[in-house]
């Protein structure tokens, strides 16, 4: 099997795949026609591929996430590698492929991860963040053992959010000793429930985002997170005025840094501006590694990346 980071322009390719995302889309033109936008996805990496002749049947058949075998040819779109499929068919059992061996995991066992984020928790000296933490914890349950941190931008594999939040805690308990001044308890209770809602937020199985949720296209991650929080204070008997309780919030609120990005307010806590470089630290530099790791053999630059202002990345000699 050909892996997708492997492919290279020109070349003619037969193999077993994830199919990751099925979009059925209209050519131009005074008779349009419907087509596939597809991505296609392995261990390695993604690739996104059209199937322009889909018919009806096609539109019953193929959906995401599953196994499918095609044949066609890589080719470079607007500077992308990009994959057009002349034949596509669904995997079957006899052709001996499990969908998990074309899954991309976290590079660390997701119990592994979960064991760190409950012991981290378990450190946490404020008894008042701790029983929220516990509570926001427990109402996740084991969606932390697979969930994503995103759709596309980061982190977006299986067991993702998690390891989102273990790289966290590292950079944290790092910054807390370096800068004992900041609050401990309070910036890793933040880390810890500053993404924890995208597991409401988003639609996902086995790693892979298919759509944002009725609550997360409304709402957010980050307005759900301060309502579970707000929730677990309730609970617990905790003025909802208290200081404590506020300065949680803000984090939350705020470790976007600017409107656009989706906070309603800036940080103006120490904590805070520590949260979001931490989250905006670990988030850049998954998304280099993976447009760097993603570069094909014979290439040196990545495509654009989004979550990088649109820069491609270079791929030097010693990541060969």
């Amino acid at each position: 099997m050909k892996p997708i980071n492997t492919f290279i322009e020109g070349e003619e390719v037969t193999g077993f795949y994830l199919l990751k995302s099925v979009n059925i889309k209209q050519t131009n033109g005074n008779s349009p026609k419907d087509y596939f936008d597809l991505i296609l996805g392995d261990s390695t990496g993604e690739i996104v591929a059209k199937f322009w002749e889909a018919s009806a049947t096609d539109k019953e058949t193929f959906f995401a996430p599953m196994l499918v075998k095609i044949k066609g040819h890589v080719h470079l779109y607007r500077d992308k590698l990009q994959f057009k499929v002349v034949q596509i068919r669904p995997a079957n059992a006899e052709d001996g492929h499990q969908i998990t061996d074309f899954l991309r995991s976290a590079p660390v066992a997701p119990t592994d991860l979960v064991s760190t984020i409950s012991a981290a928790a378990a450190t946490i000296q404020d008894a008042d963040y701790k029983w929220i933490v516990d509570q926001c914890l427990a109402k996740v349950g084991d969606k932390l053992l697979h969930y994503p941190a995103a759709k596309t931008m980061h982190h977006a594999f299986y067991a993702g959010l998690a390891y989102h939040m273990v790289r966290m805690l590292e950079l944290a308990e790092f910054i807390v000793t370096q800068r004992p001044f900041l609050n401990r308890d309070l910036l890793i209770t933040g880390i810890i429930l500053h993404d924890i809602a995208k597991t409401e937020e988003l639609t996902a199985e086995l790693g892979i985002v298919s759509e944002y949720s009725f609550t997360g296209k409304l709402i957010g991650h980050i307005s759900l997170a301060v309502n579970w929080i707000t929730e677990s204070a309730i609970k617990r008997g905790i003025d909802l005025n208290d200081e404590k309780l506020v300065m949680l919030q803000h984090l939350i609120l705020s470790h976007h840094n600017l409107g656009e990005w989706g906070s309603p307010i800036q940080p103006q806590l120490p904590e805070a501006i520590a949260l979001h470089l931490i989250d905006q630290m670990d988030a850049k530099l998954q998304a280099a590694e993976d447009a760097v790791m993603g570069v094909a053999e014979s290439g040196s630059w990545s495509a654009p990346v989004r979550a990088l202002e649109n820069r491609p990345m270079y791929r030097g000699k010693d990541k060969i």
